[in-house]
């Protein structure tokens, strides 16, 4: 995260910020002195929320929000690399997962921090089942920790419902740039996330749930995950992806196919439809 580039991009939509925030001139200065990175959306949530002095209800439930989901891929993939049951095929793999760990770890803190400096209540951590079972432990996800090949169908669907989930709550953020923008970052993090997990499952020999060909993104409302008993609620993670309109314009026809024009775009998910994904692996 830039910070510096935040601080221009305030000052040019909100020419009076420098002025509201003149008594803390040494905090901006001094920012890049800060011991660890992780107290830095702390230090920016804090200072923000005193320089405007107030804390728009929409953004502190969509930031708590998106904590909530990037919790579940962190402990999703924290479990996997840490379970004896689940066998990755190559250390290249198991190296990728741990990447990808990693990140959903940096963004739950940077989340975590930003709301505590705003001064705002954490979500609750949940309980997860990540069989997909509601609690009972035995959904239809049950292997997804002893079968590599379902592991990765879960990852995608995680993955990919991730980045429509950021894209549905842009909007609820636009009051706060320097939010909007770190957002935004988390955003681009998780679609190469999907890409990548797309890309292991492409080329895992012998995979028997990939319908179709594997691209780094979606193509129609194609899961390219099939026979599976979890089809129908894998499905709900792109269903309305096969929009080939964009802002009225129709983006189909000439040299550009329909399949073409639904993989230009991810179409958001709003917070009704993220839910109804994610409640199978949240328990209570």
């Amino acid at each position: 995260m830039n910070l510096q580039n935040i601080f221009n991009d305030i000052q040019a939509a909100d020419p009076e910020f420098s002025e509201r925030i003149s008594p803390r001139r040494n905090v901006i200065k001094n920012m890049a002195r800060v011991a660890s990175m992780a107290a830095v959306p702390l230090a920016l949530g804090s200072l923000l929320k005193k320089a405007y002095g107030k804390n728009t209800g929409i953004i502190d439930e969509t930031l708590n929000f998106a904590l909530r989901l990037e919790r579940l891929e962190f402990r999703f993939y924290e479990l996997a690399l840490n379970t004896v049951t689940l066998q990755f095929p190559t250390q290249a793999a198991r190296d990728a997962i741990t990447v990808i760990r990693n990140h959903e770890q940096a963004h739950v803190t940077f989340l975590e921090n930003t709301i505590n400096g705003m001064g705002v209540p954490l979500a609750p951590i949940d309980t997860y089942d990540f069989t997909g079972g509601n609690g009972a432990n035995n959904g239809p996800f049950a292997q997804a920790f002893s079968n590599y090949a379902l592991f990765l169908a879960v990852a995608q669907v995680f993955e990919d419902t991730g980045v429509r989930a950021y894209k549905g709550q842009a909007g609820n953020l636009m009051s706060n740039d320097a939010i909007l923008t770190a957002a935004l970052q988390i955003h681009s993090v998780e679609a190469r996330h999907a890409a990548h997990i797309r890309y292991m499952r492409r080329n895992l020999s012998g995979a028997n749930l990939v319908e179709g060909d594997i691209k780094p993104w979606i193509t129609g409302n194609q899961s390219n995950i099939a026979n599976n008993p979890g089809s129908a609620a894998i499905q709900r993670t792109y269903n309305g992806e096969d929009l080939a309109t964009q802002a009225t314009v129709a983006i189909a026809g000439g040299e550009i196919s329909v399949n073409e024009a639904t993989e230009a775009f991810d179409e958001p998910l709003d917070k009704t439809a993220i839910l109804t994904i994610v409640d199978p692996f949240i328990v209570g």
